[in-house]
């Protein structure tokens, strides 16, 4: 028989057209029909007529809000449905979140917070054995390595670039086995990998829901339109066709999309008699059967098959649905957002592990009620592949931001009770988010005050801190009382254009902290009567700025860059710095009618134009803090940073209002021409993980064919990208995912902001043409890029440490006034730092008496000479304040006790069955990791006293 595994489902978007409330709710229907309440009340009704039917849901932030508003009878018949898989849930996540601009610790959160609450509710029935991507835009290696590690048994995709389906669907290679970590043992990160036939449709002419036009089965034999010969005759021909792309005798179909099944008396009602006419036609010979199934039911028949599968070790960007039509805008596309999501990323983190060492006092303190799960469910939402990407409708992105900013509010009530317990301070604390343009009510006013960094680090950090401030001479004292080197500047005049009304400081204290593993340091500053006046700004820029790890000169022709060298190695490169921008096409050519949007990045020319050639320059030289401050143009700017200590060049830049007065839309970047001599080589990490190769015009899996000479060369870049030969690796370590790649050999560029005056046609409605009542020209935006140059066996030492600082920084609060009598100024969660290669992934709350504990090795195999091998951690030796009494190591996804997790095994055509090894022994109290390697523990604590 030729099985039809037809799986009724519903595509349900956290926030895309509409906000994750009105998506809920049936609201705005003048923007989409779709309320997602109806949808899960309709299918549970449906289910209950006839025991042969089934539905898959996936998007736990909805279905979470459903069942809390459900009837303990009705709580109960959904459970049985549950444990008699007739609903089954697939991925399970808080919702289907990106594979492009998403960190991998982010992911992670929202796949344990979906998971947790399944599991919690439904036992090992409500387990999703499958991830279910069908709606992201391409497709990444790393999410195939965590959804591994996560227990999945496959992973099925809509999304293929149509060069890649056609070679696929030629080989019979649509279903594959991924193998998604170059560091980690088979099969720890192989995946077994589907592409579904219809992206995420159904066949044409199969579509029974209310927002369809296909017609019904009409099956009255005495009605002119009877059609049941018809629709029969036409469901084998696709069968058999969709048969001859796929390499066994089992076929998948997805009966449903984007919010359907809102009256799922439709959809059922056909498939019934769909499945009954087609089946009854075995009577007379045909081997087709049809059922109603669930992919985990489609997988586990592909298992059973026994066969060999093609293997995979690239991943699948960037995507295409035609020549002309590349999906790689979306990699920049709303730059600020994608920002916010980061920073708020750092906050939740920092607010989960100061509600473990605070306590309970840290939820219910002097400070009121505070909780962590408000940012975490506004992070997981923020993960869907229409949030963070930066496709949605402008009204549905300011709602995911003030999603962001009220659950900040929530857990700036946690730090704040946290840090008064473990200080033995109860003094008020004041937060300060827009130190991005030095803004800040307290330190510009006060003459005394104390700053107080956190650092979510398990090691030392040493962070350059800059507060506005209006007076012209500070004194600093670290937690020791010893006074630290400062330097006053002034506030640039692209701060002060940037900030408009919402600060007033002239000036900028600049001085270095260094702030305990896992814990805080309290510095006091002083305005002082007499001092050094501040720095002053001289015209023109230098002939160079130096410390004793950095220097780079400036060509004083022109202002810009000229070169970097790492004074350590005594290696130098050229390196010449600038931006520019691409005109967006506007779908008016002669060669394709696709405009530059949200989604696709199509620029009608190769060539980009140039801002400026030249940059007005000042500079700033003390032997604290060396800037460049150039400025390109009325809405470009940068100023080129290097603190005393710091290994690595910044390159803050400022970019917006984009000018659109020319009618022209504009994709902003910088670009950085060096001496290196890449070959058309260069490198993107993916998901803030591994690196992976990449080179221009081309892919590993197949011959390209090469249609769009800039868009299809672009990749995401969540944290770092870099060039290389055999002497030097230049590495850019970004402050959010960006798009980027290597258009001409020797280069980065890197997308920073998009200014588009038409839609793409995707379905979003409106171009991506972004204001605010702040900038109601257009927006502003800010951001900051580290350069590091070294010789390549020496860079992972590097840039790890750098990327993660960027998602992770230090947190500052402030108090009135000087530091309290009796408090404690310093405090650190740790007996001690953790190695180099160890980092502390996850440090929440379990229960009342447990904690979730993730600790990650950060290094590649072969990555660093120093810290790409076993290391060691033991968990009782880890906390200052709590004694780790029991142990229990988890799964990635914390959803299953790591020695019950059973995963299907799968056999590639090439490298044979890999033998399964163990990754350590979980009833030890001393932890080793290898390279890449995350390792996930409940700890049963008790508080030291």
């Amino acid at each position: 028989m030729l099985n039809v595994h037809l799986v009724p489902h519903t595509h349900d978007d956290v926030g895309w057209l509409k906000t994750v409330d009105q998506y809920y709710y049936g609201g705005r229907n003048n923007i989409q029909h779709a309320g997602v309440q109806y949808i899960l009340d309709s299918v549970v009704e449906q289910l209950l007529q006839n025991p042969e039917r089934r539905f898959i849901y996936v998007e736990t932030a909805f279905f979470y809000r459903w069942w809390r508003n459900q009837r303990p009878s009705m709580q109960t018949t959904v459970r049985q449905l549950v444990d008699q898989g007739r609903l089954e849930f697939v991925n399970g996540g808080w919702c289907m979140s990106d594979e492009a601009t998403t960190h991998y610790s982010a992911v992670i959160d929202q796949m344990t917070l979906g998971l947790r609450f399944l599991n919690d509710t439904f036992g090992r029935c409500g387990r999703p054995r499958v991830a279910w991507h069908i709606d992201p835009f391409g497709h990444a290696r790393e999410h195939a390595s965590m959804f591994a590690q996560m227990g999945y048994d496959g992973f099925f995709f809509g999304r293929l670039d149509y060069q890649d389906r056609s070679h696929r669907m030629a080989k019979l290679n649509q279903e594959l086995l991924w193998r998604a970590s170059e560091s980690l043992e088979p099969p720890h990160a192989d995946l077994f990998t589907g592409i579904l036939p219809n992206g995420y449709n159904p066949p044409d002419g199969f579509c029974w829901d209310q927002l369809c036009d296909d017609p019904p089965i009409m099956d009255d034999p005495d009605l002119e339109d009877y059609n049941v010969d018809d629709v029969v005759k036409r469901f084998k021909m696709i069968a058999n066709a969709q048969a001859k792309v796929y390499k066994t005798q089992h076929l998948i179909m997805t009966m449903g999309s984007d919010f359907q099944y809102e009256n799922a008396n439709l959809w059922y009602k056909n498939l019934d008699k769909l499945i009954r006419y087609v089946n009854a036609q075995q009577a007379n010979g045909s081997r087709l059967n049809v059922l109603y199934s669930t992919p985990s039911c489609y997988l586990q028949e592909l298992h059973r098959a026994n066969l060999t599968w093609a293997l995979k070790t690239d991943d699948f960007f960037p995507y295409a649905d035609n020549a002309h039509n590349f999906w790689t805008g979306y990699f920049s596309s709303r730059p600020a957002l994608k920002r916010y999501e980061r920073v708020s990323n750092g906050r939740l983190q920092t607010c989960n592990q100061l509600e473990v060492l605070g306590g309970p006092s840290s939820r219910k303190g002097p400070f009121g009620a505070g909780d962590s799960e408000t940012l975490r469910k506004a992070m997981g939402v923020a993960q869907h592949h229409d949030a963070v990407s930066g496709t949605e409708k402008q009204h549905v992105a300011n709602d995911y931001a003030r999603m962001l900013a009220k659950g900040w509010q929530r857990c700036q009530v946690v730090v704040s009770n946290s840090l008064a317990a473990l200080s033995g301070s109860s003094a008020g604390r004041v937060y300060c988010d827009n130190l991005n343009i030095s803004a800040c009510p307290l330190t510009e006013a006060s003459k005394e005050f104390s700053v107080s960094v956190y650092n979510p680090l398990a090691r030392p950090v040493v962070w350059p801190v800059r507060l506005p401030v209006n007076g012209s001479a500070y004194g600093v004292r670290d937690a020791g009382g010893a006074p630290l080197a400062c330097q006053v500047v002034p506030v640039s005049e692209a701060t002060r254009q940037v900030r408009k009304d919402r600060g007033h400081a002239a000036n900028e204290l600049v001085f270095l902290v260094q702030a305990p593993p896992l814990g805080y340091s309290t510095y006091s500053v002083s305005r002082l009567q007499n001092g050094p006046p501040p720095a002053s700004a001289t015209p023109g820029p230098p002939a160079a700025i130096q410390n004793q790890f950095v220097r780079a000169t400036f060509d004083p022709a022109t202002g810009l860059l000229a070169s970097l060298t790492n004074l350590e190695t005594q290696q130098t490169i050229n390196l010449t710095q600038n931006f520019y921008w691409y005109n967006a096409s506007d779908g008016n050519s002669s060669v394709s009618d696709q405009p530059s949007g949200a989604y696709i990045f199509r620029p009608n020319s190769s060539t980009p134009f140039t801002i400026s050639s030249s940059a007005k320059t000042q500079s700033i030289q003390t032997p604290e803090l060396q800037e460049v401050r150039q400025r390109f143009g009325p809405w470009v700017s940068q100023v080129v940073r290097l603190h005393s200590n710091s290994k690595a060049l910044e390159l803050e830049w400022t970019v917006g209002p984009v000018p659109i007065e020319d009618s022209l839309g504009k994709e902003v970047f910088t670009r950085l021409d060096s001496s290196i001599r890449s070959s058309g080589i260069f490198y993107t990490d993916s998901n803030g993980r591994e690196v992976l190769r990449r080179k221009k015009d081309f892919r590993p899996t197949w011959d390209l064919k090469q249609t769009e000479p800039v868009a299809g060369n672009y990749f995401p870049i969540n944290s770092r990208a870099f060039i290389k030969d055999d002497k030097d690796q230049l590495t850019v370590v970004t402050d959010r995912s960006q798009g980027g790649s290597s258009i001409q050999d020797g280069s980065l560029e890197i997308m920073l902001h998009r200014r588009l005056l038409y839609d793409d046609v995707r379905g979003v409605g409106e171009p991506l043409n972004e204001t605010s009542a702040v900038f109601p020209q257009g927006l502003v935006v800010r951001g900051r890029l580290l350069l590091s140059l070294a010789p390549p066996p020496l860079a992972a030492d590097a840039h790890r440490p750098l990327a993660q600082e960027n998602v992770l920084p230090p947190l500052l609060t402030f108090t009135e006034g000087g530091p309290p009598p009796g408090a404690l100024l310093e405090f650190s969660g740790l007996q001690a730092a953790l190695p180099p290669a160890v980092h502390l992934l996850s440090l929440s709350r379990w229960d009342d008496h447990s904690l979730l504990l993730r600790l990650e090795h950060q290094y590649q195999t072969r990555e660093s000479k120093q810290h790409s091998g076993p290391v060691t951690v033991h968990l009782q030796k880890l906390f200052s304040t709590l004694e780790v009494v029991g142990v229990s190591e988890m799964n990635l996804s914390a959803n299953q006790w790591l020695d019950e997790m059973k995963r299907l095994d799968w056999r590639p055509t090439t490298g044979g069955r890999p033998l399964k090894k163990p990754l350590g022994d979980p009833s030890v109290w001393e932890v080793t990791l290898t390279p890449m390697q995350i390792r996930t523990f409940v700890l049963r604590v008790a508080r030291r006293r």
